[in-house]
């Protein structure tokens, strides 16, 4: 089967929910409009989460493929080599907790033909005040910075396109920053209403201080990399000459 949208899910310790993670990548694939695959990204996991993700892959007819680092990264290195990995027209992104769920990519999928990132804003969110509180204050400070006009860059349930996430250059702290970086491409974006779920097994990996430090931090790179970056557009080239595809 040829495959057309490619879903990362990056793993950092979630080993108690991976099986229903499966199952519900599954529910999702089964009816989705474009034949579908899911891409682990092992984050260095301490858990049991790998002989997990393994063991699903390998009963999965080629379903599901993984890759794991030798340590701990960090999600922007986790969605950077879901970026170099994926082989297909379109790429999605979604957490492995859970707290958004596949079915929602349906949300999504109307709008990837007319725009290069498709990206979720949680409703009604099932987080405990403080971590509500400090992801309303990070996403004030970035688009203060950024001016993407985006509500929820957090929102862990995207899909881009893959030839753009391609061009994206990727740093810690840059899964922030999709929407602006898509942006500087001068590509198009859009976000959707989806739903939010509470965590029921695992913890989160985000503390107070990376949820406000980090992304302030961060946005003072990102306008670093605003300044340096190259785009261009090519007006003609020879007939033999002719851009990679996927």
């Amino acid at each position: 089967m040829s495959h057309a949208l490619t879903i990362v899910v990056p793993v950092y310790d979630e080993q108690d929910i991976i099986e229903r993670l499966c199952v519900e990548l599954d529910e999702f694939m089964a009816g989705a409009p474009l034949p579908s695959k899911a891409l682990f990204i092992d984050d260095g996991s301490r858990d049991a989460s790998l002989e997990k993700i393994r063991a699903a892959c390998e009963s999965s007819s080629g379903r599901f493929t993984y890759c794991t680092f030798a340590r701990n990264l960090g999600l922007s290195a986790a969605l950077k080599a879901g970026f170099d990995f994926s082989d297909t027209p379109w790429t999605g992104y979604i957490d492995a907790d859970l707290q958004t769920s596949p079915q929602d990519f349906h949300l999504l999928l109307p709008h990837i033909d007319r725009y290069d990132l498709v990206t979720g804003v949680r409703t009604d969110r099932k987080d405990s005040f403080v971590k509500k509180a400090s992801s309303a204050c990070a996403n004030r400070i970035r688009r203060t910075f950024t001016r993407d006009g985006m509500d929820d860059t957090g929102c862990p349930l995207k899909i881009i396109r893959t030839d753009v996430a391609k061009r994206i250059p990727m740093f810690s702290g840059m899964h922030r920053f999709l929407p602006a970086m898509v942006l500087l491409q001068n590509g198009t974006v859009m976000q959707v209403p989806v739903r939010h779920f509470p965590r029921t097994a695992g913890s989160s990996k985000y503390s107070l201080r990376n949820r406000l430090i980090g992304p302030l931090s961060d946005c003072f790179a990102y306008l670093w990399m605003k300044r340096k970056y190259i785009n261009y557009t090519v007006r003609e080239c020879s007939q033999s000459l002719r851009r990679p595809s996927l």
